[in-house]
Protein backbone atom coordinates (compact mmCIF):
# COMPACT_ATOMS: atom_id res chain seq x y z
CA UNK A 1 0.00 0.00 0.00
CA UNK A 2 0.97 3.65 -0.26
CA UNK A 3 3.09 5.45 2.33
CA UNK A 4 0.88 7.46 4.66
CA UNK A 5 1.14 10.44 7.01
CA UNK A 6 -0.91 11.27 10.10
CA UNK A 7 -2.88 14.49 9.85
CA UNK A 8 -5.69 16.27 11.65
CA UNK A 9 -8.41 18.57 10.32
CA UNK A 10 -7.67 22.13 11.43
CA UNK A 11 -10.38 23.96 9.52
CA UNK A 12 -13.37 23.34 7.26
CA UNK A 13 -14.56 26.18 5.06
CA UNK A 14 -17.53 26.59 2.71
CA UNK A 15 -15.91 27.83 -0.53
CA UNK A 16 -18.90 27.70 -2.90
CA UNK A 17 -22.11 25.79 -3.40
CA UNK A 18 -21.20 22.14 -2.88
CA UNK A 19 -17.48 22.85 -2.33
CA UNK A 20 -15.70 22.44 0.99
CA UNK A 21 -12.05 23.21 1.67
CA UNK A 22 -10.18 21.16 4.26
CA UNK A 23 -7.09 22.48 6.00
CA UNK A 24 -4.87 19.73 7.36
CA UNK A 25 -1.97 19.96 9.75
CA UNK A 26 0.34 17.25 11.14
CA UNK A 27 -0.89 15.11 14.00
CA UNK A 28 1.03 13.87 17.02
CA UNK A 29 4.03 16.14 16.58
CA UNK A 30 4.87 14.78 13.13
CA UNK A 31 5.65 16.84 10.03
CA UNK A 32 4.00 16.88 6.63
CA UNK A 33 6.09 16.20 3.54
CA UNK A 34 6.78 19.17 1.23
CA UNK A 35 5.04 19.36 -2.14
CA UNK A 36 5.26 21.05 -5.52
CA UNK A 37 2.59 22.92 -7.47
CA UNK A 38 0.18 20.49 -9.15
CA UNK A 39 0.49 17.81 -6.45
CA UNK A 40 -2.34 15.80 -4.92
CA UNK A 41 -2.78 13.70 -1.81
CA UNK A 42 -4.97 10.70 -1.08
CA UNK A 43 -7.37 10.80 1.86
CA UNK A 44 -7.89 7.41 3.48
CA UNK A 45 -11.53 7.45 4.54
CA UNK A 46 -13.68 4.92 6.43
CA UNK A 47 -14.80 1.66 4.83
CA UNK A 48 -11.59 1.41 2.79
CA UNK A 49 -12.35 4.45 0.63
CA UNK A 50 -9.30 6.24 -0.82
CA UNK A 51 -9.84 9.48 -2.72
CA UNK A 52 -7.36 11.84 -4.41
CA UNK A 53 -7.61 15.62 -4.02
CA UNK A 54 -5.35 18.35 -5.39
CA UNK A 55 -3.44 20.63 -3.03
CA UNK A 56 -4.57 24.23 -3.49
CA UNK A 57 -2.38 26.13 -1.05
CA UNK A 58 1.09 27.51 -1.76
CA UNK A 59 4.00 25.03 -1.91
CA UNK A 60 5.83 27.53 0.30
CA UNK A 61 3.52 26.64 3.19
CA UNK A 62 5.18 24.37 5.72
CA UNK A 63 3.27 21.65 7.58
CA UNK A 64 -0.04 22.61 6.02
CA UNK A 65 -2.16 21.12 3.26
CA UNK A 66 -5.43 22.52 1.89
CA UNK A 67 -7.66 20.55 -0.48
CA UNK A 68 -11.02 21.35 -2.02
CA UNK A 69 -13.75 18.71 -2.16
CA UNK A 70 -16.80 18.92 -4.40
CA UNK A 71 -19.90 17.11 -3.14
CA UNK A 72 -20.14 15.18 -6.39
CA UNK A 73 -23.62 14.40 -7.65
CA UNK A 74 -22.24 11.04 -8.82
CA UNK A 75 -20.30 10.36 -5.62
CA UNK A 76 -19.42 6.76 -4.85
CA UNK A 77 -19.22 7.65 -1.18
CA UNK A 78 -15.98 9.60 -0.73
CA UNK A 79 -16.98 13.22 -1.25
CA UNK A 80 -20.38 12.64 0.32
CA UNK A 81 -18.73 11.26 3.48
CA UNK A 82 -16.38 14.24 3.64
CA UNK A 83 -19.25 16.72 3.40
CA UNK A 84 -21.61 14.88 5.76
CA UNK A 85 -19.30 13.51 8.44
CA UNK A 86 -15.82 15.09 8.50
CA UNK A 87 -15.34 17.48 11.42
CA UNK A 88 -12.69 19.88 12.72
CA UNK A 89 -10.20 18.00 14.88
CA UNK A 90 -10.78 14.65 13.20
CA UNK A 91 -7.67 12.53 12.51
CA UNK A 92 -7.01 11.48 8.93
CA UNK A 93 -4.51 9.16 7.34
CA UNK A 94 -3.23 10.73 4.13
CA UNK A 95 -0.65 9.87 1.51
CA UNK A 96 2.50 11.81 0.84
CA UNK A 97 2.03 14.28 -2.03
CA UNK A 98 2.40 12.96 -5.57
CA UNK A 99 2.64 15.11 -8.69
CA UNK A 100 1.24 13.92 -12.02
CA UNK A 101 0.59 17.51 -13.12
CA UNK A 102 3.93 19.32 -12.71
CA UNK A 103 4.34 23.02 -13.35
CA UNK A 104 6.92 24.25 -15.87
CA UNK A 105 7.95 27.24 -13.79
CA UNK A 106 10.47 28.43 -16.36
CA UNK A 107 7.88 29.05 -19.10
CA UNK A 108 7.74 32.56 -20.53
CA UNK A 109 3.94 32.56 -20.19
CA UNK A 110 1.44 30.16 -18.61
CA UNK A 111 -2.29 29.84 -19.32
CA UNK A 112 -4.26 28.10 -16.57
CA UNK A 113 -7.71 26.81 -17.58
CA UNK A 114 -9.97 25.73 -14.72
CA UNK A 115 -13.33 24.01 -14.90
CA UNK A 116 -15.29 24.10 -11.65
CA UNK A 117 -13.44 22.29 -8.84
CA UNK A 118 -10.49 22.06 -11.24
CA UNK A 119 -9.45 25.45 -9.89
CA UNK A 120 -7.75 23.75 -6.92
CA UNK A 121 -4.41 22.66 -8.46
CA UNK A 122 -4.39 25.67 -10.76
CA UNK A 123 -4.76 28.10 -7.86
CA UNK A 124 -1.68 26.47 -6.31
CA UNK A 125 0.18 26.93 -9.61
CA UNK A 126 -1.03 30.50 -9.85
CA UNK A 127 0.30 31.33 -6.39
CA UNK A 128 3.65 29.79 -7.26
CA UNK A 129 4.00 31.63 -10.57
CA UNK A 130 3.03 34.95 -9.02
CA UNK A 131 5.57 34.43 -6.24
CA UNK A 132 8.21 33.85 -8.91
CA UNK A 133 7.20 36.96 -10.84
CA UNK A 134 6.20 34.95 -13.91
CA UNK A 135 3.73 35.87 -16.66
CA UNK A 136 0.49 33.98 -16.03
CA UNK A 137 -3.23 34.24 -16.74
CA UNK A 138 -6.24 32.28 -15.55
CA UNK A 139 -9.33 31.24 -17.50
CA UNK A 140 -11.96 30.14 -14.97
CA UNK A 141 -15.10 28.36 -16.18
CA UNK A 142 -18.04 27.12 -14.10
CA UNK A 143 -21.73 26.49 -14.45
CA UNK A 144 -22.45 29.55 -12.28
CA UNK A 145 -20.74 32.02 -9.93
CA UNK A 146 -22.29 30.35 -6.90
CA UNK A 147 -20.52 27.10 -7.84
CA UNK A 148 -17.12 28.75 -8.34
CA UNK A 149 -14.68 28.49 -5.42
CA UNK A 150 -11.99 31.01 -4.49
CA UNK A 151 -13.58 34.03 -6.19
CA UNK A 152 -12.81 36.25 -3.21
CA UNK A 153 -9.20 35.10 -3.07
CA UNK A 154 -8.78 35.67 -6.80
CA UNK A 155 -10.20 39.19 -6.51
CA UNK A 156 -7.40 39.99 -4.07
CA UNK A 157 -4.69 38.90 -6.51
CA UNK A 158 -3.15 41.25 -9.06
CA UNK A 159 -3.58 39.08 -12.13
CA UNK A 160 -5.36 38.59 -15.42
CA UNK A 161 -8.51 36.44 -15.09
CA UNK A 162 -11.10 35.62 -17.73
CA UNK A 163 -14.33 34.27 -16.22
CA UNK A 164 -16.95 32.21 -18.06
CA UNK A 165 -20.13 31.20 -16.24
CA UNK A 166 -22.45 29.07 -18.36
CA UNK A 167 -25.66 30.47 -16.91
CA UNK A 168 -24.54 34.04 -17.68
CA UNK A 169 -23.06 33.32 -21.12
CA UNK A 170 -25.85 31.03 -22.32
CA UNK A 171 -23.73 27.90 -22.70
CA UNK A 172 -20.28 26.34 -22.38
CA UNK A 173 -17.11 28.25 -23.27
CA UNK A 174 -15.67 28.51 -26.77
CA UNK A 175 -12.20 27.28 -25.86
CA UNK A 176 -10.71 27.84 -29.30
CA UNK A 177 -11.52 31.54 -29.03
CA UNK A 178 -10.37 31.73 -25.41
CA UNK A 179 -7.03 30.02 -26.09
CA UNK A 180 -6.12 31.67 -29.38
CA UNK A 181 -3.38 34.27 -29.93
CA UNK A 182 -0.98 33.23 -27.17
CA UNK A 183 2.82 32.99 -27.54
CA UNK A 184 3.93 29.84 -29.34
CA UNK A 185 6.11 28.80 -26.41
CA UNK A 186 3.40 29.31 -23.77
CA UNK A 187 2.41 26.40 -21.56
CA UNK A 188 -1.29 25.56 -21.20
CA UNK A 189 -2.75 23.70 -18.21
CA UNK A 190 -6.28 22.41 -17.74
CA UNK A 191 -8.09 20.68 -14.89
CA UNK A 192 -11.82 20.08 -14.82
CA UNK A 193 -14.59 17.63 -15.68
CA UNK A 194 -14.12 15.17 -18.54
CA UNK A 195 -16.19 17.08 -21.17
CA UNK A 196 -14.15 20.22 -20.58
CA UNK A 197 -10.86 18.33 -20.82
CA UNK A 198 -11.97 16.81 -24.10
CA UNK A 199 -12.87 20.27 -25.42
CA UNK A 200 -9.55 21.67 -24.21
CA UNK A 201 -7.63 18.92 -26.01
CA UNK A 202 -9.59 19.53 -29.23
CA UNK A 203 -8.96 23.27 -29.00
CA UNK A 204 -5.24 22.81 -28.40
CA UNK A 205 -5.01 20.46 -31.37
CA UNK A 206 -6.92 22.88 -33.61
CA UNK A 207 -4.61 25.73 -32.56
CA UNK A 208 -1.44 23.60 -32.84
CA UNK A 209 -0.55 24.33 -29.22
CA UNK A 210 2.60 22.42 -28.35
CA UNK A 211 2.86 22.59 -24.56
CA UNK A 212 -0.30 21.02 -23.15
CA UNK A 213 -0.79 19.69 -19.60
CA UNK A 214 -3.92 17.98 -18.23
CA UNK A 215 -5.06 16.75 -14.82
CA UNK A 216 -8.00 14.32 -14.70
CA UNK A 217 -10.36 13.65 -11.79
CA UNK A 218 -11.61 10.32 -13.07
CA UNK A 219 -10.46 7.46 -15.24
CA UNK A 220 -10.77 7.78 -19.00
CA UNK A 221 -13.67 5.69 -20.19
CA UNK A 222 -12.31 2.78 -22.20
CA UNK A 223 -13.73 1.84 -25.55
CA UNK A 224 -16.04 -1.16 -25.43
CA UNK A 225 -14.12 -4.40 -25.10
CA UNK A 226 -10.72 -2.90 -24.29
CA UNK A 227 -10.79 -2.95 -20.50
CA UNK A 228 -10.26 -6.70 -20.33
CA UNK A 229 -8.68 -7.23 -23.74
CA UNK A 230 -5.44 -8.81 -22.51
CA UNK A 231 -4.81 -12.43 -23.25
CA UNK A 232 -2.82 -14.27 -20.64
CA UNK A 233 0.81 -13.19 -20.45
CA UNK A 234 3.95 -13.65 -18.39
CA UNK A 235 5.44 -11.00 -16.15
CA UNK A 236 9.08 -11.18 -15.06
CA UNK A 237 10.13 -9.19 -12.00
CA UNK A 238 13.73 -8.22 -12.68
CA UNK A 239 14.77 -7.33 -9.12
CA UNK A 240 13.08 -10.13 -7.18
CA UNK A 241 13.63 -12.76 -9.87
CA UNK A 242 9.99 -13.90 -9.84
CA UNK A 243 8.18 -15.00 -12.98
CA UNK A 244 4.39 -14.92 -12.75
CA UNK A 245 1.55 -15.86 -15.07
CA UNK A 246 -1.18 -13.27 -15.54
CA UNK A 247 -4.42 -15.01 -16.59
CA UNK A 248 -6.63 -13.44 -19.24
CA UNK A 249 -8.80 -10.70 -17.76
CA UNK A 250 -7.09 -10.57 -14.34
CA UNK A 251 -5.47 -7.26 -13.32
CA UNK A 252 -1.69 -7.34 -13.10
CA UNK A 253 -1.84 -5.69 -9.67
CA UNK A 254 -3.97 -8.53 -8.30
CA UNK A 255 -1.48 -11.12 -9.54
CA UNK A 256 1.41 -9.27 -7.92
CA UNK A 257 -0.42 -8.91 -4.60
CA UNK A 258 -1.48 -12.57 -4.63
CA UNK A 259 2.20 -13.47 -5.02
CA UNK A 260 3.14 -11.34 -2.01
CA UNK A 261 4.99 -8.68 -4.04
CA UNK A 262 5.30 -5.43 -2.09
CA UNK A 263 4.05 -2.73 -4.49
CA UNK A 264 2.67 0.73 -3.85
CA UNK A 265 -0.88 1.37 -5.03
CA UNK A 266 -3.94 3.36 -4.05
CA UNK A 267 -6.83 4.23 -6.38
CA UNK A 268 -6.89 1.03 -8.50
CA UNK A 269 -8.39 3.16 -11.30
CA UNK A 270 -5.30 4.51 -13.04
CA UNK A 271 -5.81 8.07 -11.83
CA UNK A 272 -3.50 8.67 -8.84
CA UNK A 273 -0.13 7.49 -10.20
CA UNK A 274 0.85 5.65 -7.00
CA UNK A 275 1.54 2.35 -8.78
CA UNK A 276 3.78 3.73 -11.54
CA UNK A 277 6.36 1.05 -12.38
CA UNK A 278 9.34 0.99 -14.74
CA UNK A 279 9.03 -1.28 -17.77
CA UNK A 280 12.23 -2.95 -18.96
CA UNK A 281 10.83 -5.12 -21.76
CA UNK A 282 7.51 -5.76 -23.46
CA UNK A 283 4.72 -3.65 -24.97
CA UNK A 284 2.26 -2.14 -22.52
CA UNK A 285 -1.50 -1.88 -23.06
CA UNK A 286 -1.98 1.50 -21.35
CA UNK A 287 -5.38 2.20 -19.76
CA UNK A 288 -4.48 4.85 -17.18
CA UNK A 289 -5.51 8.50 -17.03
CA UNK A 290 -2.15 9.82 -15.85
CA UNK A 291 0.55 9.32 -18.47
CA UNK A 292 0.92 11.68 -21.41
CA UNK A 293 0.93 10.37 -24.96
CA UNK A 294 4.69 10.84 -25.09
CA UNK A 295 5.18 8.83 -21.91
CA UNK A 296 2.94 6.06 -23.20
CA UNK A 297 4.75 5.96 -26.51
CA UNK A 298 8.10 5.70 -24.72
CA UNK A 299 6.90 2.44 -23.11
CA UNK A 300 9.18 3.08 -20.12
CA UNK A 301 6.57 3.13 -17.34
CA UNK A 302 3.08 1.80 -16.67
CA UNK A 303 0.32 1.94 -14.09
CA UNK A 304 0.06 -1.66 -12.95
CA UNK A 305 -3.42 -1.29 -11.45
CA UNK A 306 -5.22 -0.99 -14.80
CA UNK A 307 -2.70 -1.48 -17.62
CA UNK A 308 -1.59 -4.79 -19.09
CA UNK A 309 0.41 -6.32 -21.91
CA UNK A 310 -0.15 -6.31 -25.66
CA UNK A 311 2.15 -9.29 -26.14
CA UNK A 312 3.09 -12.41 -24.24
CA UNK A 313 5.72 -11.06 -21.84
CA UNK A 314 6.52 -8.05 -19.67
CA UNK A 315 9.70 -7.42 -17.67
CA UNK A 316 9.24 -4.95 -14.82
CA UNK A 317 11.67 -3.22 -12.48
CA UNK A 318 10.25 -4.91 -9.38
Amino acid sequence: MSVTQSARVKNLRHEAEGILSIELFPADGTTLAPFTAGSHINLHLPHGLVRSYSLMNSPNDQNRYVVGVLNDRNSRGGSRWVHDYLRVGAPLSISVPRNNFPLEAGATHSVLVAGGIGITPLYCMLRQLLALGKSVELIYCARSRKEAALLEALADEDLQVTYHFDDEQGGPPDLITLLANRPADAHFYCCGPAPMLAGFERACEALSIANVHIERFTAIEQAAGTAAADEGYQVVLNTSGLTLEVPAGKPLLDVLLDAGVDVEYSCCEGTCGACETRVLEGEVAHRDSVLSKAMRDSNKVMMICVSGCKGSRLVLDL
